[in-house]
């Protein structure tokens, strides 16, 4: 019976001390960005990102028609209908600079992703 109590006096401490220990990065939330596709154009449409760290974007369509968000050099594509919204997860990105595009309206729909 002592030994089952130490056991239990153990597993008391580590969860009552589970609190102060530092957050692993492995654990960490990933950081979330909005982007708004409005008039055929991304907004922001310049977005600075941590390097080596995963984006979580949420993007809203307000046009009356679909659109395509499509990056080669991230390798993502996410169609998001007219009025609608998507979640699309980036990275982890190295450090550099990666295009996107709007590919149903390319002409004016660009944007860039920085990743610092």
């Amino acid at each position: 019976m002592h030994h089952f109590k130490t056991k239990l006096s153990v597993v008391a401490l580590l969860l009552s001390t589970a609190n102060f220990l530092p957050v692993s990065t492995a654990f960490a939330a990933d950081m979330e960005l909005s982007l708004v596709i409005k008039n055929h154009m991304f907004e922001p449409a310049e977005l600075k990102v941590p390097a080596n760290q995963r984006i979580k974007l949420n993007i809203q369509n307000l046009d009356k028609t679909v659109e395509e968000f499509e990056s080669h050099s991230m390798k993502k594509e996410k169609v998001i209908p007219a009025g609608g919204k998507a979640v699309i997860f980036l990275g982890p990105l190295k450090p550099g600079s990666y295009e996107f595009i709007g590919e149903f309206n390319p002409k004016t729909a660009k944007g860039l992703v920085i990743a610092e």
